[in-house]
């Protein structure tokens, strides 16, 4: 959700949820919060940047202005007739309405993709916004640079050139901003470079770490125990055995005795 929908009365909840059945405002902006923050992002240096530095590139700013203006109108006035109450919608969000008169505080809620980078598994997201604010330093040196005194950074170019060299921690210093507001921006940018440094390590470091457990040798399998062989069944024949008395155990018993003592002699 926006985090302009998390305001209070904003968003599906409320009212604007129980007309919204088919979620048709949530799924809008769900689609258009990424792209809307990264353009508020873009943006920044529009933001930070007096208009007083904007002298001969005066018709850039309005035209950005203006820009903004009808991008952002755009954009609260659809999710306002999604809601079905575009109106209301738009009392319900003075925050969204504010950026529509004055763009620059749609800056705010460029902050959530900067919150999101740090979230683990989003490098393709933290790169994407550090070429971003990277983007936003070259635009702020170039203006902030152009026409001071002593200053040897005079086009975007440059500018440009200046702030990849910074952000890789290179430094040639072939170019140095000689302002208060260049050497400010240019701190920022060095410490975009060395966060980004830094997690692009930590990123790698931790996808070794992980391969690690699966490169490990494993221990041999036990060997799995011989089937189990069913031998068929063999069913004996039944025996009947004569029934035995007590007195012809004693005719017996009397036998032997009678040939115990006949061999007697014999061996003496």
């Amino acid at each position: 959700m926006n985090d302009m929908a998390q305001q209070p009365g904003d968003g599906v909840g409320g009212d604007f949820g129980r007309d919204d059945p088919s979620g048709r405002l949530a799924a809008y902006q769900a689609r258009s919060e990424t792209p809307l923050d990264l353009l508020s992002l873009a943006t920044l240096w529009f933001v930070l940047v007096p208009w007083s530095y904007f002298d001969n590139v005066l018709g850039v700013w309005l035209t950005l202005r203006i820009a903004l203006s009808v991008v952002y109108g755009i954009d609260l006035a659809y999710r306002g007739v999604l809601a079905g109450h575009p109106v209301r919608y738009a009392r319900a969000h003075p925050l969204a309405l504010a950026a529509v008169l004055f763009p620059p505080v749609r800056a705010i809620f460029s902050f959530r993709l900067v919150r999101a980078m740090f979230r683990r598994g989003h490098l393709a997201r933290f790169l994407l916004v550090a070429a971003v604010l990277v983007g936003n330093g070259a635009i702020m040196v170039y203006l902030f640079e152009r026409h001071a005194p002593h200053a040897n950074i005079h086009t975007l170019g440059e500018s440009l050139w200046w702030s990849l060299v910074t952000v890789t921690t290179v430094g040639y210093g072939d170019y140095t901003p000689v302002t208060v507001e260049g050497r400010i921006t240019a701190i920022l940018i060095m410490l975009v470079g060395l966060l980004t440094l830094a997690v692009v390590t930590a990123q790698v470091a931790s996808s070794f770490v992980a391969q690690a457990p699966s490169r490990a040798p494993r221990p041999p399998r036990p060997e799995a125990a011989p089937p189990e062989v069913t031998l068929p069944e063999v069913t004996l024949p039944e025996v009947t055995l004569p029934e035995v008395t007590l007195a012809d155990l004693d005719r017996r018993l009397a036998r032997i005795e009678a040939l115990l003592l006949a061999e007697a002699p014999e061996r003496e």
